[in-house]
């Protein structure tokens, strides 16, 4: 596998922090000035001179990263007040030079009322920043209320203000609805759904810490960029379609032949050589004229699959999407568990159905992917508390069973049999719409039969479904993006490649 980026907790930002300081060598305040630039770069796009700016500083490095910015946004000519926070009378080391380099700071004390941040266009956060390990109270937990309660546009360096990296927060004194522009790398908190309310988008700027050290790390989270474009195979000048694998898709009931149309797609636009859909006697005209590139098995009931095809012609079966959850379809189901010799990819009622008869969880062969959205997850393995904890469950899941979650949300989460995670960063909320996850299992399906490993296929499934979501959304909007929208633009590029 080509290397994906590695997601730092706090300890390891400051250890990596430390060794560039120590070995590119640079001193800590060229290396926050550095950050400063680089947060100046990203921030021009959303700004210009015509804006009223407020930069709410701490006393701590975030604090001199916000009076860094200060001056250089002032030096382009920006109209910038700055606020010095003093919730303690100490500053960080490089926030006291930086603080000295400039002119006109307003300081806040203690037995100072709280402003109001009302007469300003944007206010810049700077208060507290990775290194932050406890809710924020008294004074300071008064200014960010300050902030909030302005509900003007809130850019913030690093992190939004009390918004802890490596844990769920239970507080509610953090920065809301920020634009936050992230040195280096994105926080593993940057991804719960728990602190949408925190985060209205994120950015990263390279700061120039050392990436070698930072793949040297020990993790288990791993970033889905535009990096997977380097797992994709190059598709061979001289091949046919034999070269590329035989999927066998098990989809669709009365009512729910689009779930089959479009998985059917989406594997066919993935790159597989050949595919047969199996479907009920109802859906047979619709998935010819549909899909006329897939061939097309028919069970001998009208309205849903009742039994298995032969599978010994095909690389890989992928079965749920739309094909309901009667008796005769559970039988179907327990006997595709019990003779598939092949991978198989699980969606929709497939994963409902083993839900709802937990012996089969025992017949679930090793190499399988799952492919559930976060309801389905929990009616499998029972509800969380909260995203971490649904997290270790589905890390478990993976390594007992020895297969692939990919656990469908917003920042969709593949755990593999090993216990790493890759959250992947392609797609957008307007994927939020029926027929998204039926096109996923598709594409996943297709990459297996292509002989690309489980973990693989799901990894550059999930990434250019997502990208192919973005894309659709650039055409079509957000409120107007259909899952056919996702399998028309979907494109599996290997890097460097543009056919």
């Amino acid at each position: 596998m080509a290397p994906l980026k590695k997601i730092l907790n706090v300890a390891q930002i400051r250890a990596t922090d430390k060794y560039t300081m120590d070995n590119a060598p640079i001193a800590s305040i060229d290396l926050m000035e550095q950050a400063a630039l680089a947060f100046v770069k990203a921030f021009e796009k959303h700004s210009n001179a015509s804006k009223k700016i407020i930069i709410v500083c701490g006393v701590g490095n975030n604090g001199g990263d916000g009076l860094a910015v200060s001056r250089l946004l002032r030096q382009k000519g920006m109209d910038v007040h700055v606020m010095l926070v003093k919730f303690k009378e100490t500053l960080s080391a490089d926030c006291k030079i930086n603080k000295n380099r400039l002119k006109e700071v307003e300081e806040l004390t203690v037995t100072d009322t709280v402003p109001d941040f009302a007469a300003y266009d944007i206010i810049i956060d700077a208060l507290f920043g990775s290194g932050l390990n406890n809710p924020v109270k008294g004074f300071p937990a008064a200014v960010i209320a300050a902030i909030n309660k302005a509900e003007k546009t809130v850019f913030s360096i690093d992190v939004p203000s009390g918004l802890p990296c490596d844990a769920i927060s239970t507080s509610k004194s953090i920065v809301n609805n920020s634009h936050v522009i992230s040195f280096q790398r994105p926080k593993l908190a940057f991804f719960f759904p728990e602190h949408r309310a925190y985060i209205r988008d994120w950015e990263v700027v390279d700061i120039g810490l050392d990436e070698a050290f930072i793949q040297a790390q020990k993790s288990n989270y791993f970033l889905l960029d535009e990096s997977v474009a380097k797992i994709v195979k190059i598709r061979a000048k001289q091949s046919h379609k034999g070269t590329y694998g035989h999927a066998l898709l098990l989809a669709g009931s009365h009512g729910k032949m689009g779930a089959a149309v479009l998985s059917t797609k989406a594997c066919l636009r993935s790159g597989v050589g050949l595919l047969t859909t199996c479907v009920p006697k109802c859906g047979y005209n619709i998935l010819q004229i549909a899909a006329p590139e897939a061939m097309c098995l028919t069970d001998e009931n009208a309205h849903f699959l009742t039994e298995l095809p032969t599978l010994s012609n095909y690389d890989v079966v992928g079965a749920g999407p739309g094909i309901g959850k009667d008796k005769l379809t559970v039988k179907m189901l327990q006997s595709l568990l019990e003779k598939s010799t092949q991978p198989l990819v699980l969606d929709a009622d497939a994963i409902n159905i083993i839900s709802a008869n937990q012996k089969l969880l025992a017949l679930l062969p090793k190499r399988s992917v799952l492919t559930p959205h976060v309801k389905e997850f929990d009616r499998l393995v029972g509800p969380s508390k909260n995203t971490l904890e649904r997290h270790e469950k589905q890390g478990s899941f993976s390594k007992k069973h020895q297969c692939i979650i990919v656990l469908k949300d917003a920042y969709t989460c593949i755990s593999s049999t090993t216990g790493e995670f890759y959250i992947n960063t392609s797609g957008n909320q307007g994927m939020a719409t029926g027929g998204s996850g039926d096109a996923l299992t598709g594409v996943i399906t297709g990459l297996i039969a292509q002989h690309y490993d489980l973990l693989n296929a799901a990894i550059v499934g999930v990434y250019f479904h997502g990208k192919a979501g973005d894309k659709g959304a650039e055409k079509k909007g957000y409120n107007a993006l259909l899952a056919s929208d996702i399998v028309e633009n979907l494109r599996i590029q290997p890097y460097g490649y543009t056919h």
